[in-house]
């Protein structure tokens, strides 16, 4: 398999004017070492076709990539097509009208199991939350009985599913004891805001919306990982690629990576940028702007690649005993092979 090194600790960037920390963005070769002057002949080796939705933050991203010149200064010939879901770019991805997109460990073992090789690369572990109005009595778990709580994401979504898995450790069926009304995050963060809902479990860009209009988490996701066995935040959201293509684009998975790390960079220190992607995030408010720059922040992944790993594993064997064959298929097990193995033995 193709190797990239990444040594967690090695690179640190801070954000200005938040307090936070960008810990672990770690790579074989510094930013300016990866640096590649793109040449006609060697067009083949620098391009790349990735699949991202138009409002993600991966979009965020490579828009800032590119308008900063970082895919020109890493030899990178990004080919960007931008498509309305997750599922498109799966699709995408397994027709091979792209090399990479964003999607789960979950997925990825899933389809090694039905004989595709991809693998799974940490991009972000931020979540979502179960949202309440700011003076609402829901605290836990347990408050939620008898209440209204809005889904997003269906009777097979992740969150929802380690939310049941976590609720029935604390001797609550939340499927039978609490009112549950599925449907699309747009529509749900519109009931919460009429009070429509006591409750929303929904995605983490719609949770900073509400946030921005005066709610509060009631339970983040961050914490029912934990509570469910897992040592610290954990990326679900990855950097999802076929393990032959990395074999032959190993140096130009170390130049994309350099490349997105140094645009993690410019968002972590520069809110002017996020006032200038507000066509993609789809808002303009400067509080919301600030809960989006935030939550985004806390999402970069700063832990070791064999701690994602074993944390997958557990989290996984949860997913499956409750989802069952619907959610993961075949795989009862996270397939050993889903992290792509970026670098020489640790």
């Amino acid at each position: 398999m193709g190797k990239l090194w990444v040594d967690h600790g090695m690179k640190r960037l801070r954000t200005s004017g938040t307090g936070l920390s960008i810990r672990g963005l770690f790579v074989a070769t510094t930013f300016a070492a990866a640096t590649i002057l793109t040449s006609a002949g060697a067009h083949a080796e620098s391009r790349i076709r990735i699949a991202a939705q138009k409002t993600g933050t991966l979009a965020w991203e490579l828009e800032v990539l590119r308008a900063h010149g970082l895919d020109r200064q890493a030899g990178l010939d990004i080919e960007t097509t931008e498509l309305a879901s997750t599922e498109a770019g799966q699709i995408a991805l397994r027709g091979g009208s792209v090399d990479l997109i964003l999607s789960d460990w979950l997925w990825v073992t899933r389809e090694r199991a039905l004989g595709d090789d991809l693998v799974f690369y940490p991009y972000s572990s931020t979540l979502g939350a179960i949202m309440v109005p700011r003076d609402s009595s829901i605290e836990s778990l347990t408050d939620l009985k008898g209440r209204k709580l809005g889904v997003a994401g269906g009777p097979l979504d992740k969150s929802w599913l380690l939310l049941q898995a976590l609720a029935r450790r604390q001797g609550v069926n939340l499927k039978t004891e609490a009112q549950i009304a599925y449907g699309a995050p747009p529509l749900l963060t519109e009931k919460a805001l009429q009070g429509e809902n006591d409750a929303t479990l929904t995605f983490w860009n719609f949770c900073a919306g509400l946030e921005a209009k005066g709610m509060r988490r009631a339970v983040a996701m961050a914490d029912v990982m934990k509570q469910l066995g897992a040592g610290g935040p954990v990326a679900m959201v990855g950097y999802v690629f076929d393990s032959g293509w990395a074999d032959r684009n190993s140096g130009l998975l170390t130049r994309f990576f350099s490349a997105t790390i140094e645009a993690k960079r410019i968002l972590a220190d520069s809110p002017a940028e996020w006032e200038r992607l507000t066509p993609r995030i789809g808002v303009s408010d400067p509080a919301a702007l600030d809960v989006y720059r935030r939550r985004y922040l806390e999402g970069i992944p700063h832990r070791p690649l064999a701690d994602e790993a074993h944390d997958a594993q557990a989290l996984y064997r949860v997913l499956a005993d409750i989802g069952g064959p619907e959610l993961v298929g075949p795989a009862r097990e996270l397939d050993p092979g889903t992290f792509y193995s970026a670098g020489p033995s640790e």
